[in-house]
């Protein structure tokens, strides 16, 4: 690990760019010579071990969700922009937009602060304190001249970058204004005469906290959060946290937070060749052991690991964005196609489908992100069945009921029990204005 402990205090200063540059200008991060050859160092001394050890590097002070994290991860890497300087075709995204719902005390504002921390350009606003032109744009007056003139908000400033939004259900008045920015990575504004459009190509990292305090599987996400399908669709990855008692879980989260405020290097070190011990035994009895989720995992060999400082893993992000750009093979593509076809063929439903063509872009973009993390230039089958097992975990929490069951119909905003209330009420309606409480049944 001595490559990481390289001129951390000449990068801190080189590692920030400044926010006040022009929406159009090219997000340019200088690099010098140390910075390279600590990035080529780094990813030859690691090779495909690199998403564990950046994942790991990601709010350490957190432990365990590795699935989540490593979502978050390949936010910060993103995907790759096409069709941006043709004009015959519409621009896709590439930016990656998670939200991260779950229980309170969980540690999902922990993990916001550390991605925009280590974002090339990261923004962090709380959702109870901002407004639509906190997030936007604001017009403002000049006092001297009296014109007008455009203040950037959060999206705005976040171009090319990473916005991280807490208590993001306290913000339910401004969720609609977030629709272009999410989707045309655009904010189009039109206020005292002023008539523009500016360029808001960010990942938007969300956190919130479901309706009522705890999480109630016998609810939809969007009724948990009172959240819009529209906007809902546009996140690539929803995960759900629940705080559920679990004796070798809740010994673990013990044992690691304590190690963080003993502040002894040596109970430290002790606690983590313990939790490396634990995690490897449990995961040698469990079917999924050969996993991404127990692949992420730290094991007995990591007990000397070291996270990456937060400006070389600033440095590293920032030159797989710039110059990195990964192109899909014929076997990964195969590999998304048949997943994508899979989930269409469950999700026939009456109501429609919830599966649409949003979810495969959502599968090449993170595919993508898979790719550029370990700086390659061509995607594997590996790289897809990697964001595959990342999707299905999102798709789980998503659909998954109140006992344990997929159900893509409830992607439609509605639970089954609140879709019976509103039947019955209808049906009630309908007895009263007919004044007949008998409906006659049609066999067919």
């Amino acid at each position: 690990m001595n490559s990481k402990s390289q001129s951390i205090s000449e990068d801190s200063q080189d590692g920030k760019i400044s926010s006040t540059r022009g929406a159009s200008s090219l997000n340019i991060q200088s690099f010098t010579s140390r910075d390279l050859e600590f990035i080529v160092k780094f990813a030859e001394e690691h090779g495909s071990d690199i998403f564990r050890q950046i994942l790991h590097s990601i709010c350490p002070s957190i432990y365990g969700h590795e699935l989540v994290k490593a979502g978050i991860t390949l936010a910060l890497f993103g995907g790759v922009q096409k069709h941006l300087m043709d004009q015959n075709k519409v621009p896709v995204r590439g930016d990656i937009h998670v939200i991260i719902v779950g229980d309170p005390g969980l540690g999902k504002s922990q993990l916001l602060q550390a991605a925009a921390s280590v974002a090339p350009r990261g923004i962090y606003v709380c959702g109870n304190t901002t407004t639509n032109a906190g997030l936007t744009v604001a017009v403002v007056k000049d006092a001297m001249t009296g014109d007008y003139a455009f203040e950037a908000g959060a999206m705005v400033l976040a171009d090319r970058g990473v916005c991280c939004i807490d208590e993001f259900d306290k913000m339910s008045a401004e969720h609609q204004v977030l629709l272009e920015a999410m989707e045309q990575q655009s904010v189009s504004v039109a206020k005292a005469g002023l008539v523009a459009s500016l360029s808001a190509r960010t990942s938007v990292l969300a956190a919130a906290n479901p309706v009522g305090g705890h999480y109630n599987r016998a609810k939809t996400v969007n009724e948990n959060l009172k959240m819009s399908a529209a906007l809902l669709s546009r996140f690539d990855l929803v995960f759900i946290l629940l705080d559920k008692p679990d004796e070798l879980l809740d010994k673990r989260v013990s044992e690691h937070i304590m190690a963080l405020h003993t502040g002894s290097e040596d109970r430290r070190n002790s606690t983590r060749e313990s939790l490396c011990h634990i995690s490897q035994s449990a995961d040698e009895g469990n079917p999924r052991n050969g996993s991404l989720a127990a692949k992420l995992k730290l094991n007995r060999l990591d007990r000397d690991f070291v996270p990456l400082p937060g400006p070389l893993l600033r440095k590293f992000i920032a030159y797989a964005r710039q110059f990195v750009f990964p192109r899909m093979s014929s076997a990964a593509a195969e590999v998304l196609q048949q997943f994508y076809l899979k989930l269409r063929n469950h999700s026939t439903g009456s109501d429609g489908t919830p599966i649409t063509a949003r979810q495969l872009e959502s599968l090449v973009r993170l595919v993508e992100a898979r790719a550029r993390l370990e700086l390659r230039e061509e995607i594997t089958k590996q790289d897809a069945l990697d964001v595959i097992e990342i999707m299905k975990e999102s798709l789980y929490d998503k659909f998954v009921d109140e006992h344990g069951c997929m159900d893509f119909a409830r992607s439609g905003g509605m639970s089954q029990q609140k879709e019976a209330k509103r039947f019955l009420s209808a049906l009630q309606k309908k007895s009263e204005l007919q004044q007949n409480a008998c409906f006659p049944i049609s066999m067919k």
